[in-house]
């Protein structure tokens, strides 16, 4: 299986959380018509007021590379980036599970 699958701990500015989750939900509005984009899902955090978590399915690792050479999803990041206080992608290689249709 070629899919690639990237979580990402986001840590707003104390205070910032519910503006960067209203820019990510902008976002992933835009990745309905990216070729290759699975799932893109935008989770809070229950134990962390700062803490936003996403979640990435992709057709595989290099369109998702690529999706971050586009100009609307850099444009995001820039928009993002004074929010961000810290970030840890965690890039994994699923093998199965119900909802990957393999």
């Amino acid at each position: 299986m070629d899919k690639f699958t990237m979580y990402g701990k986001l840590t707003a500015h104390p205070g910032k959380r519910e503006e960067l989750i209203s820019l990510l939900l902008e976002a992933s509005r835009s990745l309905n018509d990216m070729d290759g984009c699975e799932l893109y899902i935008i989770n809070e955090s229950v134990d962390d007021p700062d803490t936003v978590w996403v979640t990435e399915l992709w057709r595989d690792a290099q369109i998702h590379a690529d999706s971050l050479r586009n100009e609307q999803v850099m444009a995001v990041i820039r928009r993002a980036n004074p929010l961000i206080a810290g970030v840890e992608p965690i890039r994994l290689r699923p093998v199965g599970g119900k909802g990957l249709g393999v």
